[in-house]
């Protein structure tokens, strides 16, 4: 839940808060929800890891009157076809590439999503429920809850937007099938013998985001955006302390004419340890593309250019669609 969603917004470094307006605030921002003038699907994958893991998203809004909006999402970010070579040796002592088993692990993420323009002028607030479904293969699923609260303002074109993810505390309680752990505890001898913890928390967050965006007479429009990210917890983030950490994110994206889009962030600010023990400030740098065309946007994002941080980077893909241009 922690990755985002949209080639557009990534290529910006994650820094939407103040500026998500779309089918995709849900994820966001959902005040940004309100904006929204017809049904849209958002569609979205991305291969980590070499091709490894698969992240994939599909969300879906819609306006209820004038002032007030809904949407729902799912992420699924998985691991398919692992091998299972616990029981590859039998109890004679010889191997049998029959009792290899393939299993997945996931992690799926449901959210519901809800806005509504305050009766001051500029100001809209939506509020996310979220369920929290994780998989590994038959050993192991849990089921999780949470909330996220968010707001924007707008005035004089300046956008101001504030996120509280897992408002209320995200938590994850994990069912473990003891039988299926007990063929697996001894594999690595000395290790895996307890039952892990059953219960995983995710604690509070929060994004604060400010954008402007800039109109020039020959049909080119320019967004500036920046955000601070808080987690109420000592990080490496480039700002740190006992309290909360603050790590800062800036896009860009510069359009002609409503039809292409060049965007360009950078974030993920964190003070990395060097082997001679000084430290150095690694960033992520990502970068985007865009193409709108009656409704339908199709978006490209290259996520940590340049190898400044410590991830490989990720070729991201997404496809906006206003269902109202099928009427």
């Amino acid at each position: 839940m922690n990755i985002g969603v949209d080639a557009a917004a990534l290529g910006m470094s994650s820094a939407v808060t103040a500026s998500t307006s779309d089918v995709n605030a849900g994820y966001w921002n959902p005040a940004g929800l309100t904006h929204l003038e017809d049904h849209q699907i958002s569609l979205m994958h991305a291969s980590y890891f070499a091709n490894i893991a698969q992240y994939d998203y599909i969300g879906y809004a819609s306006p209820i009157d004038d002032r007030s909006a809904w949407g729902i999402s799912m992420i699924r970010f998985g691991v398919d076809d692992i091998m299972d070579t616990t029981q590859l040796i039998d109890s004679q002592g010889n191997i049998d590439y029959n009792r290899i088993r393939l299993f997945s692990t996931a992690d799926y993420g449901f959210t519901f999503s809800y806005a509504r323009k305050l009766p001051v002028d500029g100001f809209q607030y939506g509020v996310n429920a979220k369920v929290i479904r994780r998989v590994i293969g038959k050993f192991a699923n849990s089921w999780g809850f949470g909330f996220d609260v968010g707001l924007q303002f707008e005035r004089n074109g300046w956008k101001f937007g504030l996120m509280l993810r897992d408002i209320t505390t995200t938590y994850n309680v994990w069912n473990i099938d003891e039988e299926e752990y007990a063929k697996i505890a001894n594999a690595i001898p000395g290790e895996n013998n307890e039952l892990p913890e059953s219960t995983e928390i995710t604690l509070p967050k929060a994004q604060l985001g400010v954008s402007k965006r800039f109109d020039f007479h020959n049909e080119c429009s320019l967004v500036t955006s920046a955000n601070l990210n808080m987690r109420f917890e000592q990080t490496n983030d480039i700002i740190s302390s006992k309290v909360v950490s603050i790590d800062p994110a800036l896009g860009f994206e510069f359009g002609y004419t409503d039809l292409v889009f060049v965007r360009a962030g950078a974030g993920n600010f964190q003070n990395v340890m060097q082997l001679d023990n000084t430290e150095k400030v690694n960033f992520q740098p990502n970068i985007g593309l865009g193409f709108k065309y009656k409704g339908i946007q199709i978006d490209y994002a290259l996520t940590d250019l340049g190898n400044q941080s410590t991830a490989l980077y990720s070729n991201i893909f997404s496809l906006k669609v206003d269902l109202g241009i099928f009427r």
